[in-house]
């Protein structure tokens, strides 16, 4: 069975002037429209395609990418709004659905929104919904110390930035621990910092500890080769300046010329450091 609102590798059964068919299974065969067709495939290939439906309420492939899938979180367009409910510039040739009972507030044509994509249980047909707390920390947090997460930039407070954690649950970075702005709707790596006893979730952008440090390294070195051994950064330079450079905040960076110097690899200089031969 194709999975909607997912992407599918399905073989090809036809080959036609207007597009080719596709085996969906159960006798289903779905069409993928000429203008998608990867060039030189024939019948018996398999492609990979995005599977929804369109206007008409068939079932359709395509290979454009659209921006979120079904169960997942993405900041989108408002491209119009009618008495149904708004229409989001998804990334394909159809826009997608924010029911009224699903908007937190009226949405506005040309605005950007959070939402989730999902699969409506009546219809079968997939919509988005912008009740985020709906579709969030519906399971317990299971991350271990320094797990390696997907995170989507949700929005700005007063102590961070909240963030969605692997399209799963809330979590947040410090503004002491974040040193260039992020923006909404900005996906980027994080570590899970710690899962505190009320379940909410702290993540940081750097790995944590001695393997935050031994990654830091490397990519100092790194910078040392490709600027011919010297890099005019050191120990009290602004953290702002570290961060462009090494992705890293400050302390993290005196950590690793720490380890370096000890190692023999570097020389710490008063304006910066230097590569040893």
């Amino acid at each position: 069975m194709v999975e909607i609102g997912k992407y599918n590798t399905l073989r090809i059964v036809k080959d036609l002037d207007f597009g080719v068919y596709l085996d969906g299974g159960n006798d289903l065969e779905i069409l993928l429209p000429a203008r998608y067709v990867p060039k030189n495939v024939k019948p018996g290939d398999e492609v990979e395609v995005f599977i929804y439906h369109d206007n008409e309420g068939r079932i359709i492939a395509t290979t454009a990418k659209p921006l979120a899938l079904v169960g997942e979180f993405q900041y989108m367009e408002v491209k119009s709004v009618n008495n149904t409910g708004a229409f989001l510039n998804w990334g394909i040739m159809k826009d997608l659905l924010v029911p009224f009972k699903e908007q937190k507030m009226p949405m506005r044509e040309g605005k950007w929104y959070l939402v989730y994509v999902r699969l409506d249980h009546v219809t079968g047909r997939i919509m988005a919904s912008a009740r985020i707390d709906k579709f969030l920390n519906n399971t317990p947090p299971l991350y271990e110390h320094n797990q390696e997460v997907d995170l989507l930039v949700a929005e700005e407070t007063e102590i961070g930035y909240k963030v969605i954690i692997n399209n799963s649950h809330w979590g947040l970075i410090y503004h002491n621990e974040v040193f260039r702005r992020l923006e909404k709707g900005e996906h980027l790596k994080g570590y899970i910092k710690d899962v505190r006893e009320d379940e909410k979730i702290d993540v940081s952008l750097t790995p944590l500890g001695y393997k935050k440090v031994e990654g830091i390294t490397g990519t100092i070195l790194e910078s040392l080769k490709a600027q011919g051994g010297y890099i005019p950064v050191h120990d009290k330079s602004e953290p702002d300046v570290i961060y462009s450079l090494f992705r890293c905040s400050k302390k993290a960076f005196k950590q690793a010329i720490g380890a370096l110097y000890k190692q023999g690899l570097i020389s710490i200089e008063e304006n910066g450091i230097r590569l040893k031969e």
